[in-house]
């Protein structure tokens, strides 16, 4: 055999040899076995390293993410804005009670894995902000009462079956409480008196308590998705703005709802709703309180009344078969379409021109009655003369008895008093009012004329929907005092237009500003004069107070 072929030969042996005998370690090993001694070294030492370094990412990885959550509760503690969302937190980091947190503003541990409120968060006192959102809490501990600063509370998608009594001794203007178990409301829920937005939807209710008729702040009210059968007619009472209980068993809708003056949102759907029908209900919130009134009035009719059966002796008209909802007279009919902005306009007015319709029919049959009366009634004066006394002579006792009533309940009922219009100038009243709507205008002009000078840009025609989501007033404050307001909600192109929590928040944080920078209390327009675009008059006046602030505080410094 060749020297090559025999070399050859024990070189393929002795790697069969090396392979059968080494130790189950990898296939690293195996093939180090077929390489060079330098070479296979070299990757052995590759594959440990390699292995070692997995183990000391994984740790680090660890490390890195613990070392975050310090960096961040270090931050609130300079900042007073804590944010620990997302980090699978079972609690609070230990260091979150080494550090002092007690003026932290905003707490944001949504999406984390708490099972309650944690209670070194109770001792934030002045916490305003709190985000409790997709947590797994299922009860709120009595130590909440200590944040007397809260005014933001979010608890959506957790487990609570019930929401303390305690919760309602604090100053909330938003409570989120959605996608839980609550089976009900607490009974003193309407000590809330600054509460401007409730959310409850989701979760197990089956009624509302009847104090929820005090909270009379509440703009927006929504109990979708619940097991809702009867609505309380407290709700009547209360300044909604927005109300949704949609999907829920609701099979009517109190005629009390046609009160509600404010309402510019209803969502009924998914109810097996009676009253008002379905084909109503369809037609939208118009339609719906339409329907509510003519039923008052149809009730108002069949109760007992002094002129009753005045009434039915003298019918004013017969009566169409249809009940003419949503028409304005009986050739007019409900249409197939929604009804569109222009045509409906505002609640407000809606419900305002029907009182003046009923208030003019009502002056019309009586207008009616009476000349009918003139017609078929002798007429004779009240006091005693002699036809009159053998008018009543030639009368039965009870004939004569009923007659009395008769002329008694005429005198008392429909006779009213003569009104003397001579001494009333009716110029005065216009002149008046025209002034009136003149001084309104001019204020008007003066607060776009402020705001367009001091910012540079162009406001709309409708100064009151340019102002409404506190935008451009918070950007007014931080042109006068940079950083007045810190956080501010602007639209985006994917949301056009802010949530009405959003709006409200900018519009309490220029007020905030302006009370800080010493505008006076009595010049501080309220929020519903911005968010509702109504009270231009008294925005006007509070940021004129600001720019003479602006202007004096200037000159002082010069």
């Amino acid at each position: 055999m060749p020297v090559s072929g025999l070399r050859a030969a024990l070189s393929h042996r002795s790697l069969s040899c090396n392979v059968r005998e080494r130790p189950a370690g990898g296939a690293v090993a195996a093939a180090g076995a077929s390489l060079p001694a330098g070479l296979a070294g070299g990757v052995l030492a590759g594959a440990h390293r390699a292995m070692s370094g997995g183990h000391r990412r994984g740790g680090s990885a660890g490390r890195e993410s613990g070392r975050s959550v310090e960096r961040a509760v270090e931050e609130a503690a300079a900042s007073g804005s804590l944010s620990l969302s997302g980090r699978k937190l079972k609690e609070l980091p230990r260091s979150a009670a080494a550090l002092e947190l007690s003026d932290t503003v905003q707490a944001d541990l949504s999406k984390n894995r708490l099972s309650e409120i944690p209670v070194e968060l109770c001792q934030f006192v002045s916490l305003e902000m709190l985000n409790l959102y997709h947590n797994c809490i299922r009860v709120i501990p009595d130590m909440v009462i200590n944040l007397q600063m809260l005014t933001y509370l979010n608890l959506s998608r957790n487990q609570l079956s019930l929401l303390p009594p305690c919760l309602c001794a604090l100053p909330l203007k938003v409570l989120i409480a959605s996608n839980n178990k609550l089976v009900s409301l607490p009974e003193n829920i309407g000590q809330l008196k600054c509460l401007m937005e409730l959310d409850v939807s989701c979760n197990e209710i089956t009624t509302l308590p009847q104090h929820i008729g005090q909270l009379q702040s509440l703009r927006e009210l929504n109990i979708r998705r619940n097991y809702l059968h009867i609505l309380p007619e407290e709700l009547a009472e209360l300044p909604l703005m927005k109300l949704d209980f949609s999907c829920n068993k609701v099979v009517s809708i109190p005629i009390c709802f046609r009160n509600m003056r404010h309402l510019q949102i209803i969502e009924l759907d998914n109810n097996p709703l009676q009253s008002p029908p379905a084909q109503i209900c369809i037609k939208g919130k118009v339609h719906i309180f339409k329907y509510l009134n003519i039923e008052a009035c149809r009730i108002d009719k069949t109760a007992e009344s002094p002129y009753q059966h005045i009434e039915d002796i003298y019918p004013d008209k017969k009566q169409d078969p249809d009940s003419g909802i949503g028409s304005d007279n009986g050739d007019k009919r409900l249409s197939a379409t929604e009804p569109s902005d222009e045509d409906t306009g505002s609640l407000t007015i809606q419900m305002a021109n029907i009182s003046e319709e009923d208030q003019f029919h009502k002056q019309e049959d009586y207008l009616n009655i009476r000349s009918k009366q003139g017609k078929l009634y002798p007429v004779y004066p009240l006091g005693v003369s002699r036809h009159t006394s053998d008018f009543f002579l030639g009368l039965p006792d009870h004939s004569l008895l009923l007659l009395k009533r008769q002329i008694l309940l005429f005198s008392t009922v429909f006779i009213r008093p003569t009104r003397h219009f001579e001494s009333v100038d009716p110029q005065f009243t216009i002149r008046r009012k025209m002034e009136q709507m003149r001084e309104e205008r001019e204020h008007i002009e003066q607060l776009r004329e402020n705001i367009e000078t001091r910012l540079k840009v162009d406001l709309p025609e409708e100064t009151g929907a340019a102002l409404m989501d506190g935008v451009v007033l918070c950007h007014l404050v931080n042109h006068i005092r940079p950083r007045s307001v810190v956080s501010i909600h602007v639209p985006s192109p994917a949301v056009p237009k802010l949530s009405m929590a959003k709006c409200r928040r900018n519009v309490e944080n220029f007020l905030e500003a302006c009370r800080k920078m010493g505008v006076p209390e009595e010049k501080i327009c309220l929020p519903h004069h911005i968010l509702e675009g109504k009270g231009l008059v008294k925005v006007s006046t509070t940021v004129q107070a600001l720019l003479d602030l602006a202007t004096a505080r200037s000159a002082l410094l010069f």
